[in-house]
C-alpha cells in the first residue's frame, strides 16, 4: 500500500516536471532551433530578405571563400577575440587574487568592480564612444599631442573596441576565478611553504594547477563571446573606418538585414556557427588534457 502511494506520488512529480518542461522546450524550439533551421535552409537560396527566391545550392558557400570582405571580417574578429581573451584572463586573474586576499572592504570592492557587467553592451559602447570621440582627444591636446579620436583610425579603432570589450567582461571572469581560488585548501599552501614555494612559484605550481578548470571555462567563454562581438561594434564604429572593424556578426546583420544578402549571409552564419563550435571543442579538449596531466 505504501509502495503504491509512493509510486503515485512520484508519478505526480514526474507529471509536474513534464508540464513545466514542455513550455520551456517549446519556447526554445520556437525562438532558437526553428530560426536556426530556417537560416540553414535560406543559406541554399538567393533570398534577399523579401520577395521570392530561388534555390542556388552551394553557390553561397563557394562565394564566401572568394569574398574579400568576408575574409577581412574573419581576420579582424579572430584578432580581436585572441587579444581580448588574453587581456581579460590576465587582468581578471590578477584582480581575483587581489580580491581573494585579506584586504579591507573586500566585499564592497567586489560589488564595485562588478558594475560594468550589469550595464548593457550598447550602453557601455555609447558611453565609451563619447569618451573616445570628445574627452580623450581633449586630454591629448592638453598634453601636447594630436587630438584625434581612436575610432577615426583603422590602426587604433580595434584597440578601442578591445578595451571596451575587456572592461565589461573582466568582472564576470574575476567572479569565476574567485570561486576557483576559494576551492584551494589552505593545507596546500602550508605544505608548499614548507617546501619553499613562495611568490610566483607558489602561483605556478600550487594555485594555477588547482584552478585550471576555472581557467578553461573562462577561456572558452571569452573566445566564444568575443568571436560573436556585435554590440560594441554597433555602438562604437559600425564597422568603420573603411570596414576595418567589421566583425562577422555585424557583417551578417548589416548585409543580411538591410543589404539584400539574406541568403548569402545565412550561409555565412552557418559557417560561423560551425567555426565557433569547432574552436570551442578544440579548446575544451586541449585544456582538458592539460587538466589531466596536472
Amino acid at each position: 500500500m505504501k509502495f503504491a502511494k509512493k509510486k503515485k506520488k512520484m508519478s505526480g512529480k514526474s507529471r509536474t516536471f513534464m508540464l513545466i518542461t514542455i513550455p520551456i522546450v517549446a519556447l526554445f524550439f520556437t525562438f532558437n532551433t526553428l530560426p536556426l533551421i530556417q537560416g540553414a535552409i535560406y543559406s541554399f537560396t538567393n533570398f534577399r530578405g523579401y520577395g521570392s527566391y530561388e534555390w542556388v545550392g552551394f553557390r553561397n558557400y563557394i562565394d564566401l571563400f572568394h569574398d574579400a570582405r568576408v575574409g577581412s571580417s574573419y581576420l579582424f574578429t579572430f584578432k580581436l577575440a585572441i587579444v581580448t581573451t588574453i587581456i581579460v584572463n590576465v587582468v581578471s586573474l590578477i584582480l581575483a587574487m587581489a580580491l581573494n586576499s585579506k584586504i579591507r572592504f573586500k566585499s564592497g570592492l567586489r560589488g564595485l568592480y562588478f558594475l560594468p557587467n550589469i550595464l548593457g553592451g550598447l550602453v557601455v559602447g555609447y558611453i565609451f564612444n563619447y569618451f573616445f570621440t570628445y574627452i580623450l582627444p581633449q586630454i591629448a591636446i592638453m598634453l601636447g599631442f594630436e587630438g584625434n579620436s581612436m575610432l577615426a583610425s583603422s590602426k587604433t579603432a580595434w584597440l578601442a573596441i578591445a578595451v571596451v570589450c575587456a572592461w565589461q567582461s573582466i568582472a564576470m571572469n574575476t567572479i569565476i576565478y574567485i570561486s576557483g581560488l576559494q576551492t584551494v585548501p589552505e593545507d596546500v599552501y602550508e605544505a608548499g611553504s614548507l617546501d619553499g614555494a613562495t611568490g610566483f612559484a607558489k602561483f605556478r605550481y600550487l594555485t594555477f594547477p588547482l584552478i585550471l578548470p576555472f581557467f578553461t571555462i573562462n577561456v572558452v567563454l571569452c573566445m566564444k563571446n568575443f568571436l560573436m562581438v556585435f554590440d560594441q561594434i554597433m555602438s562604437l564604429t559600425k564597422g568603420g573606418p573603411a570596414q576595418s572593424t567589421e566583425s562577422i556578426s555585424y557583417l551578417i546583420y548589416n548585409n543580411g538585414m538591410s543589404g539584400g544578402q539574406f541568403g548569402f549571409q545565412s550561409a555565412n552564419a552557418v559557417v560561423f556557427f560551425i567555426v565557433i563550435v569547432v574552436i570551442s571543442v578544440l579548446q575544451m579538449r586541449f585544456l582538458g588534457k592539460k587538466e589531466e596531466q596536472l
